[in-house]
């Protein structure tokens, strides 16, 4: 069937479709129409649209605080979100493919796709301030019935503070600081702030009369009082956490970013116009829709699934398939004064509520069975997934118990419509440019604070060729190869020990014991509905119930891991590429820093090997000179293209690389 006659189908049934499959979007405005840079036959479509949502539907019923949100004069729940759109000037030449990507904290545009599929971006985070070049959220603060302020207790933490520093910003999330809710009061007393020397510390408190909500760049200790502001007296340790805990007004219902995300694409596939009229740009092109998250969209993509924000409010499936990439928790998103840019730090939730995609009894924490798939499994709306993830998941951010429960003590087996890759020794999200060193570079640095260089082995390469698979997947039905991930039955995964995991013992490198970030079982008080990730954070510092066993993928003799499916530089490889790295300064040094992997490059020649007592082969000894590496890396990279890991062009551009670099020369 032709996509001309595609997109005719579906354009009809747009058209026959009821109202409610527009997602109550009453206004969607296209502000300008932008031509692609160097793609003349697509254009670039950014606006803003609006939504109102009934807090009574069941649809929106699972949003923390809706019930409390400030009302439009039909009592329903207003908001506000940016889009782009990138779509092809001949709407008769897309694919019919709609693929929407998660921005994250903010960050995220869309560009013309080779396969001509409609990429789609929206704000879903509410705490984002809006700012040109940002997806952003508005949505209404919750108040009391009788108009009064709710309010709560708020945590916020402090790490690596400047020597120099006066006084920091109260602010949340990593990589783009988002305001946090006003404390009620300025009286110190009223609130706490500790410090610790790591996370296993004893918690030191700071006298009331020692530190202020205060501004003091410009006023010496007590400062001006401001509450957007912490000031200490004395100044801050630099190698010390803070942790303050105060009652905070005024909680954003920030859970509605899941409707507004659901609500969107239900217009883009199913509507024809929105309320006031306005024809939707791309009505009965749309067959089939994918959305895709990386890290903490990823999270976004695995809670959207797990809260039924897949299906429309008519009852219809959103999207048909769904790629969370390196996203090992679920987004506190859906929660009174959440902090939904978090990165698994101490307090922080995030793994709370399931994570697994089939039925699991969580015994060891008390939770019951249940899956991320549970809601949607009872609606009919599940997406066929392909979740991807790597190493520095398992060290980092607390991934093992997706794969073997919170007990460790066996496989937990896969849904028909889940595949699961790995990607081993890796860093978070792969490495952005990556690869072999060109002639005159060095590897890519790891991050200042860490001591290893960072982990230049790649995944982008190997994920863009399982997207592809997805999107035949949803659209054709067939079915991607079988999952490639480390489990107990094969022996692949151990402690997170040196021992356990089988590693090398190489001069002057550091060791992977003591590296990995502990998962936490908190206890957040009886307000919080944890199997959900939803509701409110009674208890603020949480009481740390237990330590829940991880495990990690096992190494070879190189200190390279040997589960999932390899990219062509570990096929290849020029050293050890690590998960996980070592913090040289400040808060937590000598333990993990934070998701970074790390780089040990091999010695060039075997008699620097033997001088440096290294028991890894050297280069030479692997590949003899310059072309035995590159004769290796091509018939490396053929292999991945023959077995459906790699799609030729990114075959070309590695093998290319490979001749381009500066190993043997």
């Amino acid at each position: 069937m032709t996509r001309r006659r595609l997109a005719a189908l579906a354009g009809i049934a747009a058209v026959l479709a009821p109202a409610a499959a527009q997602g109550h979007l009453t206004r969607f405005v296209v502000e300008r129409r932008d031509a692609a840079p160097a793609a003349p036959d697509w254009i670039i479509l950014r606006g803003h649209y609006e939504g109102e949502l009934d807090p009574a539907d069941a649809h929106n019923r699972d949003i923390t605080d809706i019930a409390h949100a400030a009302r439009l004069t039909d009592g329903r729940v207003g908001y506000s979100a940016t889009f782009a759109i990138a779509v092809p000037r001949d709407l008769h030449t897309a694919s019919g493919v709609l693929l929407y990507d998660v921005p994250n904290r903010g960050n995220g545009d869309v560009a013309p796709d080779p396969q001509r599929h409609i990429r789609v971006v929206s704000g879903w985070q509410g705490d984002i301030a809006p700012a040109p070049g940002l997806q952003t959220l508005r949505v209404p603060i919750a108040r009391n019935a009788d108009g009064s302020a709710i309010t709560g207790p708020v945590l916020q933490r402090f790490t690596d503070i400047a020597p120099s520093a006066r006084d920091v910003a109260i602010t949340g999330s990593i990589g783009r600081p988002t305001p946090r809710p006003l404390s009620v009061s300025l009286d110190t007393r009223r609130a706490r702030l500790f410090r610790q020397t790591a996370d296993q510390a004893r918690p030191v408190d700071i006298p009331a009369r020692d530190w202020a909500f205060a501004d003091c760049r410009t006023r010496p200790f007590p400062g001006t009082p401001d509450p957007t502001r912490l000031c200490v007296r004395g100044g801050f340790r630099p190698n010390q956490a803070y942790t303050l805990v105060y009652r905070g007004r005024d909680p954003q219902v920030l859970g509605i970013g899941f409707a507004a995300v659901r609500d969107l694409n239900a217009f883009l596939r199913y509507g024809a116009h929105d309320a006031a009229g306005t024809p939707n740009p791309i009505a009965g092109v749309v067959r089939w829709a994918i959305v895709t998250g990386t890290s903490q969209s990823g999270n976004f993509v695995r809670s959207l699934i797990a809260l039924g924000f897949n299906q429309a409010e008519d009852g219809r499936i959103v999207f048909d398939g769904a790629n969370p990439n390196i996203a090992a928790r679920q987004v506190p998103l859906n929660i009174r004064f959440g902090i939904p840019g978090g990165a698994a730090d101490l307090y922080e939730p995030g793994s709370e509520g399931a994570l697994w995609w089939s039925r699991y009894d969580d015994r060891r924490r008390g939770r019951g069975v249940s899956s991320l798939l549970d809601r949607c499994t009872a609606s009919g709306t599940c997406p066929r997934i392909v979740e991807t993830f790597g190493a520095s998941e398992l060290w980092g951010l607390r991934m093992s118990p997706n794969l073997v429960g919170t007990d460790a003590r066996a496989d937990l087996p896969l849904p028909a419509n889940v595949r699961r890759y790995y990607f081993p020794s890796v860093t978070h999200n792969g490495s952005a440019r990556g690869g072999f060193p060109l002639a005159g570079e060095t590897p890519p640095p790891g991050a200042d604070i860490c001591m290893l260089p960072g982990n230049p082995n790649r995944s982008a390469d190997t994920r863009r060729a399982l997207i592809a698979d997805l999107v035949d997947w949803v659209s054709t039905g067939k079915a991607p190869p079988p999952s490639r991930y480390p489990t107990l039955v094969a022996g692949d995964l151990v402690a997170p020990e040196a021992r356990a995991l089988g590693w090398p013992a190489i001069p002057g490198a550091p060791t992977p014991t003591g590296k990995i970030n502990r998962f936490l079982d908190y206890d957040f008080g009886s307000g919080f509905h944890y199997v959900d990730l939803s509701g409110v954070l009674a208890s603020q510092p949480p009481s740390i119930r237990q330590v829940i066993p991880s495990l990690v993928a096992r190494v070879n003799a190189d200190g390279n891991e040997t589960s999932g499916i390899p990219s062509v530089q570990l096929l290849v490889p020029i050293g050890t590429y690590t998960g996980w790295n070592v913090r040289k300064r400040g808060y937590g040094a000598g333990g993990g820093c934070a998701f970074a992997g790390g780089f040990i490059p091999f010695a060039r020649t075997r008699a620097e090997r033997l001088a440096g007592g290294d028991p890894r082969l050297s280069l030479e000894e692997r590949y003899h000179d310059h072309a035995g590496f590159v004769a290796r890396v091509r018939a490396a990279a053929e292999a991945q293209v023959r077995e459906g890991w790699l799609l030729p062009e990114d075959a070309q551009h590695v093998t290319d690389q490979a001749q381009a670099s500066d190993v043997l020369r």
